[in-house]
């Protein structure tokens, strides 16, 4: 290992906390502004107030299924209570987020919806798989039958499930952390995510380490360098990297956010994207996350 790697895995061995990253994990998302939890936890009525924390946000965890419908939508009563049944079925290995698009008409047209009903997958932030129409209860079941089975087909573990053994994997992962050995925790970790895809935090750790391998790779000054460059992208993304190491999370995120307001196509999607993986390093629940997400969503639309 080189001197300045040495440094660095000294300076960021704190950083990948795997007992934060299975607390984040397993406990249930927090609900916005402190409400009380829903009646039935598995369905959840969103708004554009709450649509990153309860659908982009939780889908880190589950997948997703967005209902979006309307009062006078006469189809859409016939299929959100098939939805809404297979939901309280699924025990948690899924969650249903019905959306009013009269009441949240920007949240419709971000997904661009076209008609109601209209049924929406969401896994790991990303759309996954979709459907128009009211669609009878076997075909439903296939939809979601074939989602959670992409997901891992794993349901979050019971609240009074006993603790598990530890993971002799993630033993040798955290020791190759410990030596600054970034490339081999990060391959052990996704050698557990290919074995595993559904497992509770692995990919959160994949995810920090990988942070850490940018930064040993970064040049001595990545912020005055990329300050140098402004039109150069990947300066920029190595800059917020480097801002985020010395825990000024808000430059970080505004640095990105600029790029994405003034640039467009490959420049700008780079920046987002860029800016999405620093969101999932620090994790949805992070208040500035929060912010930063709306400031996306704000430039992008």
């Amino acid at each position: 290992m080189q001197p300045g790697e040495a440094r660095l895995a000294a300076s960021m061995a704190g950083a990948l906390d795997l007992s934060a990253l299975k607390a984040r994990a397993t406990a249930p998302p927090a609900p916005p502004g402190g409400a009380a939890p829903a009646a039935t936890p598995n369905v959840v009525d969103v708004t554009e107030e709450t649509f990153q924390t309860e659908v982009i946000d939780r889908s880190m965890q589950v997948p997703v299924v967005i209902d979006l419908w309307a009062e006078w939508c006469q189809p859409c009563k016939q299929l959100s209570p098939i939805l809404e049944k297979l939901a309280a079925e699924g025990g948690g290995s899924w969650v249903l987020a019905k959306i009013d698009v009269d009441a949240n008409q920007r949240i419709a047209q971000a997904l661009k919806v076209q008609g109601i009903p209209a049924v929406k997958a969401v896994l790991q932030g990303q759309l996954v798989a979709e459907f128009s129409g009211a669609i009878p209860e076997a075909e439903a079941r296939q939809f979601i039958a074939a989602l959670v089975d992409a997901a891992g087909g794993a349901a979050p573990p019971a609240a009074d499930a006993p603790p598990e053994p530890e993971d002799p994997r993630l033993i040798a992962a955290e020791d190759a952390l410990e030596q600054g050995q970034f490339d081999e925790a990060a391959r052990i970790y996704r050698d557990i995510l290919t074995a595993e895809p559904a497992h509770p935090f692995a990919a959160d750790a994949l995810r920090q380490v990988e942070l850490m391998q940018r930064l040993a790779q970064a040049g001595p000054d990545p912020v005055a360098a990329a300050d140098a460059a402004p039109d150069d992208i990947a300066a920029q993304c190595s800059a917020a990297d480097a801002l985020v190491a010395a825990g000024d999370i808000e430059g970080a995120f505004a640095r990105l956010l600029d790029v994405v307001r003034r640039t467009s196509e490959e420049d700008r999607d780079q920046a987002r994207l860029h800016l999405l993986e620093l969101f999932a390093v620090m994790g949805g629940d992070d208040p500035l996350v929060t912010a930063a997400r709306r400031d996306l969503t704000n430039a992008l639309f």
